[in-house]
């Protein structure tokens, strides 16, 4: 590796892949800060340490949860750019008009924003429950903008959409089970008007990955073809055919293989054009979710990657269903997509401290006169390895026997002790040394392409835990469930090598709350570059590309609770302002939310304080120093002070 002098910001951004998933909304500068640039230049951009230490400076503590609110425009309008440059190479002769999905990211301020800046195009919202209907209902006010209804629907819900409609607002109730034929009808009869009408169809076209049973006829929701013929005759028996206006179908979240949805169009397509022959009036084409983004960087069919471009998805939906079509001298339907992840993922960057790090032990224990025979087998196992490294030309196969020998000579020592032969410290001794043993070996594997598995292995055994001062299960909630990559990396110190390998453990008291799989350009590695701290100085660490799903996912995992989120908006000369603060659960209101009474916790403490005063087993002082700390406590975020 490079010495340390000759290491530079851009062989940090090539190691993190930065200029790869990060473009263009971040950068490194002179000073080896990351740079976020909502516009993608540089000339107006904002260095994130500076304002972290700023953000700090205001009283909120890390981890932080940073949204901006100008990528979240950035990518709203790069979706619409991408669609009408399609609309107007192909001379698609229709329209694009999207939705965003609120279960990719509930939260107020976000779906107002994308709400508010929105309306230009019309963009409106996808439902999956009656209280993300709720949510919906009190946002849009756009009258041309779409209300896609989707999910399990009851009476209530059918009828709450129904009543939306006459209120001014566009609800598409979509069909996705076939028992809700008949629950619409019912609602029209009594409400005496009829909502707008989609139809999910269960699609035969294969898909990929983790939701590739998105599809099929085992597909969770949607409706098979003889299913939709059944639904058609209902609803022209009920005289609600002319409502029929929507054809929808979902093929997976994160579709890496564009291929894979040029099946699925061609297949849509065809039902669309179906349906319009059968007398439904139509109007509307759903794609669904699915558009991925591109985790690590290295554009390929790889479930952390795409192998396609924002660009490429549009034109294939937008050139395929003219395609399907033309033919039949149909109008072209209003295209929509529910692209989630691809509009809120880039918006926001979770930053959390380092606490500290554990690695085995550095030192060589002194020889000791009386050293027992399985300590005095390792030391000589050790020099051994000593003089392999000195020698220009070793013999590689003398790597593993040596290392065969150290794993030996410790298992014998742990043989000895538990029969009471060998004694604590010596046993520590033989540890220490084979320890010693494995680092002698690193040092030598470098240059060495012919060592055994178990000798790179040694890499991750030896690696540094880096405690992080965050919930896996809170804040990153995908990592554990699904396997998730996203870029993590330092946010400063990036003009320094790094000299470490290391993963995160989090804070939880659970052996999964870790960080551990890093992208690596369409690979994963077990081992992420990082620095060794500085004394008391901050390390700061950076999760990106999170900003869909894993804050509603996020659950109380040893009741962590959420982080301080504040919405930043750059401003002219790399300015900025605070649009909104979200402050972070505190202990109280993680307390709450699992019905213990925070009052009725310090009522039972103070009792307890005054029966242990009585007994002389605590005094005044400390019991107010208690009752002090805890009050405070209850008051403070869920996770550790600076």
């Amino acid at each position: 590796m490079p010495k340390e002098k000759e290491w530079s910001s851009s062989k940090s951004a090539a190691l993190y892949g930065l200029e790869r998933w990060g473009a263009p909304y971040f950068s490194i500068n002179q000073l080896g800060h990351i740079c976020v640039q909502p516009s993608g230049s540089k000339a107006n951009c904002l260095d994130l340490l500076d304002l972290i230490k700023d953000l700090e400076g205001r009283n909120l503590e890390l981890p932080l949860l940073i949204r901006f609110d100008d990528i979240l425009e950035e990518r709203l309008e790069r979706l619409h750019t991408a669609f009408e440059k399609a609309i107007s190479k192909y001379s698609y002769k229709g329209t694009y008009q999207g939705v965003f999905p609120v279960k990719c990211n509930q939260q107020r301020h976000v779906v107002e924003e994308l709400v508010t800046c929105g309306r230009k195009w019309h963009f409106g919202l996808e439902v999956g429950s009656k209280a993300e209907l709720l949510i919906a209902l009190s946002l849009i006010n756009d009258p041309e903008a779409l209300l896609i209804c989707n999910g399990y629907k009851d009476q209530r819900y059918i009828e709450t959409a129904i009543l939306a409609r006459q209120l001014g607002k566009r609800p598409i109730v979509v069909i996705e089970q076939p028992d809700e034929v008949e629950r619409i009808i019912i609602a029209s009869r009594e409400l005496g008007a009829a909502p707008l009408i989609g139809i999910r169809t269960k699609l035969a076209s294969r898909s990929i990955g983790r939701w590739r049973n998105s599809v099929g006829a085992t597909a969770k929701f949607g409706l098979s073809i003889p299913d939709i013929l059944s639904s058609i005759d209902a609803l022209r028996e009920a005289k609600l055919l002319k409502e029929l206006r929507l054809l929808h179908f979902h093929i997976g979240s994160q579709i890496h293989d564009i291929a894979v949805l040029k099946d699925a169009l061609q297949e849509a397509g065809q039902t669309y054009v179906a349906l319009k022959d059968l007398g439904a009036p139509m109007g509307y084409l759903d794609v669904g979710g699915g558009l991925g983004i591109d985790y690590d960087g290295s554009r390929t069919a790889t479930s952390a990657s795409t192998n396609y471009s924002l660009q490429n998805y549009a034109n294939d939906v937008v050139a395929t269903i003219k395609e399907c079509c033309e033919p039949h001298s149909i109008k072209m339907p209003i295209l929509v997509s529910e692209s989630g992840r691809a509009l809120s993922s880039h918006f926001s960057v979770l930053i959390f401290n380092v606490l500290g790090t554990e690695s085995v032990p550095d030192a060589i224990p002194k020889i000791k006169s009386d050293e027992s025979l399985i300590v005095s087998n390792l030391r000589e196992t050790l020099l051994g390895i000593e003089k392999i490294q000195k020698c220009s030309n070793s013999d590689h196969s003398k790597l593993q026997e040596a290392w065969n020998d150290a794993i030996k000579f410790k298992n014998d020592a742990l043989s000895a002790f538990r029969l009471g032969y060998l004694s604590l410290t010596e046993r520590a001794l033989a540890e220490s040394l084979t320890w010693a043993c494995a680092k002698a070996l690193i040092k030598i594997l470098p240059d060495s392409e012919l060592a055994s598995e178990e000798l790179k292995t040694l890499r991750h055994t030896l690696a540094n835990t880096y405690y992080a001062n965050l919930s896996v299960f809170r804040s990153l909630p995908d990592t554990w469930a699904i396997e998730q990559l996203f870029p993590i990396m330092p946010i400063h110190r990036l003009n320094e090598e790094p000299q470490q390998l290391g993963h995160f453990a989090d804070l939880t008291c659970d052996s999964d709350g870790k960080l551990s799989k890093f992208i690596d350009n369409g690979h994963v590695k077990p081992l992420l570059e990082l620095h060794k701290l500085n004394g008391n100085d901050p390390y700061l660490i950076g999760i990106f590309l999170g900003g869909a799903y894993q804050e509603v996912m996020g659950n109380l995992h040893n009741l962590f609770g959420s982080t301080n989120a504040v919405h930043i908006r750059l401003t002219p000369n790399c300015g900025y302002q605070i649009d909104h603060v979200v402050k972070g659960d505190t202990n109280s209101d993680v307390l709450e939310a699992m019905e213990h009474d925070p009052e009725q916790l310090l009522e039972r403490l103070r009792i307890a304080s005054e029966e242990a005063i009585q007994n002389r087993t605590l005094k005044i002082k400390d019991a107010r120093r208690l009752m002090d700390h805890v009050e405070t406590s209850l008051r403070q975020s869920t996770y550790l002070q600076q």
